[in-house]
């Protein structure tokens, strides 16, 4: 009975659909052919998604279609347009007509779907599905890189947000070399598309930050983000309950994106300690998705794992090809001192300050993170502002009271984490990969 009811209702929506484009500003000819471009989630349609950031930039305002969504982010310049449901926009490529229509349909169950409907004379079919296709989804690319809009999305979930961290590699607090290496890891990343292909190895790269909590790892995260121009997806293991269902969150997600998964120790460990009756994931399914045959289902991915304990995750996660950098966020360093210094004072020379010789000293026998050293500078006393107006720091004041921090701290023995005192620094790239 409910299939009877369900094949009823999809003929009258299919019915309807069809009934609509007959009082269209242009009916179907018997010559016409028409694809129709379904929005999906996993795997995502990539023209379907390329349509909806092609077709605005067609002349909606002198075009005959009626409808047009209007939206605005604090980042864009300027407004964004959108077709609506059961508008049309006309097209040319090459002296074919092309005419699309959007479609929105609402099922009694909820559910929602959504597609483009292009029609062409049938003559055309080959040129269409080769030449002008690639042509949609060239110039949606182009389109993305021009707005330049990051998102942060939920793998297990649809919500997204536009990604507005301002953390860049030239702001976080990092020693320079290792900033330097992280850069090149990434340049070279993106540019080997042909060797991955030649060498038979999915093109994804994996990275592992590892350090006490306040070092920055989702800062780096932010940072490698805003470089690369890559979205950003993260992963709640820990609302997994299958293998199956891991596989198909992670098919939901887009090529040039960052996948992040936070704190992969207490995952495992969580895992591993569940009762054998819970539905849960397995570590063999994990492995196979960060280096088995689901890994090769998309190119040009990041994946981050991050942990504040290193020596607990399982040595077979680590090899590369799964985990194929290894980034230590240590302890705030003189280095790291002195951005954080311009960040926030605006100061450029500060070795030749008096006081940068004594904070050089205490931030080497004193565990302190760039976070606890961001909050002594965000909690300025009055005293430390010279002008209201645009909030002008005293240098002075607010380098003398660092001392007092890290002095105090020294004292209270802050030294209780269970990180190694070294600043290593595993080499970005490992050497597994030669041009």
């Amino acid at each position: 009975m409910i299939f009877i009811v369900e094949q009823l209702m999809l003929f009258i929506s299919t019915a309807l659909s069809y009934l609509s484009t007959l009082f269209s500003p242009r009916p179907r000819q018997c010559h016409d052919l028409t694809l129709i471009i379904h929005q999906t989630n996993a795997p995502p349609n990539q023209v379907y998604e390329a349509a909806q950031l092609y077709l605005p930039t067609i002349d909606l305002i002198n075009s005959s279609t009626r409808t047009i969504q209007v939206s605005k982010t604090p980042r864009q310049e300027t407004v964004k347009l959108a077709i609506d449901s059961g508008e049309q926009i006309a097209d040319t490529f090459e002296d074919i007509n092309l005419n699309w229509l959007y479609v929105v349909q609402t099922f009694p169950t909820g559910q929602v779907t959504r597609r483009f409907e292009l029609t062409f004379h049938k003559k055309h079919k080959d040129k269409v599905l080769t030449s002008y296709l690639r042509h949609v989804v060239t110039r949606a690319e182009a389109i993305k890189k021009e707005e330049k809009i990051l998102k942060l999305r939920s793998v297990n979930s649809p919500s997204r947000v536009d990604l507005e961290h301002p953390a860049t590699f030239e702001t976080i607090a990092m020693e320079p070399d290792l900033k330097t290496k992280i850069i090149k890891d990434l340049d070279r990343f993106v540019r080997r598309r042909e060797f991955y292909k030649k060498v038979g190895k999915a093109w994804k790269r994996g990275y592992l930050l590892y350090g006490p909590p306040g070092t920055g790892k989702s800062s780096l995260i932010a940072a490698m983000a805003n470089h690369l121009k890559f979205d950003v997806y993260e992963l709640e293991l820990n609302g997994i309950c299958s293998d199956s269902q891991l596989k198909r969150v992670l098919l939901s997600t887009k090529n040039r994106s960052i996948l992040v998964i936070e704190d992969i120790d207490c995952t495992v460990h969580d895992m591993q300690n569940r009762k054998s009756e819970e539905p849960t994931f397995t570590l063999s399914g994990l492995l196979n998705f960060m280096d088995g045959l689901w890994s090769s289902c998309g190119d040009e991915r990041i994946i981050v794992f991050t942990t504040n304990h290193k020596d607990r995750l399982d040595p077979v996660l680590l090899r590369p090809g799964r985990m194929d950098v290894h980034i230590h966020m240590s302890y705030c360093t003189p280095s790291a001192f002195r951005i954080l210094a311009s960040n926030y004072l605006g100061v450029e020379d500060l070795d030749r300050h008096p006081l940068y010789g004594e904070i050089a000293g205490l931030l080497e026998s004193t565990k302190v993170t760039p976070a606890d050293v961001c909050e002594d500078f965000l909690r300025k006393n009055d005293d430390d502002v010279v002008d209201d107006d645009d909030d002008e720091v005293d240098v002075d004041a607010a380098l003398e009271r660092v001392v007092k921090f890290l002095k105090l701290r020294k004292l209270e023995g802050a030294n209780n984490i269970d990180e190694p005192e070294t600043q290593e620094e595993e080499k970005a790239g490992n050497g597994s990969e030669s041009e």
